[in-house]
């Protein structure tokens, strides 16, 4: 069994914001928002850390993983299980 996406948690410690999204290549989307775009919500709050990264095998348990981490109940998951070790 091939694992072929990963869901990933970022924090901007600078800022105190973090981004959740899923992607087939973790290093060039990593590359991607803190270097390469030019746009969008991540350029604002950069540098970013990968905090949390959740492998799965199909894309859509990774859409379903993310969906959930950007609830309010996932925001809070993510905020008292990962991030205190970051603030």
């Amino acid at each position: 069994m091939e694992l072929e996406f990963v869901v990933y948690v970022l924090y901007s410690r600078k800022f105190n914001k973090t981004y959740t999204g899923y992607t087939s290549n973790l290093i060039e989307r990593f590359k991607s928002h803190n270097y390469l775009g030019k746009k969008g919500f991540t350029l604002r709050y950069r540098p970013w850390m990968v905090v949390l990264v959740e492998p799965f095998v199909t894309k859509s348990e990774a859409q379903k993983r993310e969906s959930f981490l950007k609830t309010g109940h996932g925001r809070d998951w993510v905020r008292d299980k990962i991030l205190t070790s970051y603030n």
